[in-house]
């Protein structure tokens, strides 16, 4: 017995409506959706530390599970299989990989996803979609969301040349942002739609930007935030070790202790 196999017949056996396990039998789609998301952002974690080898293959197998989870639900409901689902994504990958199963020429990836593009594009004429921009979810994070948009507009050929579009962008934006703050300073809180607006497309363009130096920037800000909670845990252990704490210290006083952290890494 395989492991999908073995992994398909305790799946069964847990949904198993008289002799199976209550919680596992009570589970719905709409209930499972929590349990994806969090076992989705474990693996991710894992996955920042491939090191770890017996945590990485851990957090692959539940991520697995809610895959073979729902395949079980649909099963006993007549509706699909595992194995179909298994054969939809093969289908798909030799389909949209005509350079590799077929006699297409490509070269390089950005040919590769302007393929890809096409493929997807044609295939779901059916569903009625007829933008670039189709299939990107909605629920997405909005830094990834916002990378994502770019990526599929720019694969038609929506797109600046190099980085230097974006750059010149963020100026624009920064520019347009401070005149906005500026405009509302007897208005306080400073809170306007147009603000909002203004934030949005400075950082839709750091976005861009990032897309453009190919780095991920959800990545790229996590590490930034964990930087910053790395060194702020300092300044507050510098602080008790003095007698202090932060919030009777000036702000001064603070910079002076980041300051020390920064130089100490």
């Amino acid at each position: 017995m395989t492991g999908i196999e073995r992994l398909h017949e305790i799946m069964t056996r847990l949904r198993d409506p008289e002799k199976g396990c209550p919680w596992d039998r009570e589970q719905t789609l709409e209930s499972l959706k929590p349990c994806v998301l969090e076992e989705t952002y474990e693996l991710l974690a894992a996955m920042d530390r491939p090191e770890d080898k017996s945590n990485h293959i851990e957090e692959l197998g539940d991520v697995l599970l809610q895959v073979m989870f729902q395949c079980v639900m649909a099963e006993q409901e007549g509706r699909f299989s595992f194995d179909d689902v298994a054969n939809a994504i093969s289908d798909k990958l030799v389909r949209r990989h005509p350079h590799v199963f077929g006699d297409v020429d490509a070269n390089d990836s950005a040919t590769v996803l302007r393929n890809w593009e096409q493929i997807k594009q044609t295939e779901h004429k059916k569903e009625a979609r007829h933008s670039a921009l189709d299939g990107v979810p909605l629920t997405l994070p909005g830094l990834l969301k916002a990378q994502r948009t770019q990526e599929k507009a720019a694969r038609v050929g929506f797109d600046w040349k190099d980085a230097q579009g974006p750059m010149e962008k963020i100026k624009e934006e920064l520019c347009e942002l401070e005149a906005e703050i500026e405009s509302r300073k007897s208005e306080a809180p400073c809170d306007s739609t147009r603000v909002k607006e203004e934030l949005g497309d400075l950082a839709f363009s750091l976005c861009n930007l990032a897309r453009h130096l190919k780095v991920d920037c959800e990545s790229a800000l996590e590490l930034t935030t964990n930087k910053f909670s790395r060194r702020f845990r300092a300044v507050e252990s510098a602080a008790k070790e003095s007698g202090r704490e932060l919030k009777n210290m000036t702000l001064e006083e603070m910079d002076a202790l980041w300051d020390k952290v920064k130089d100490c890494e």
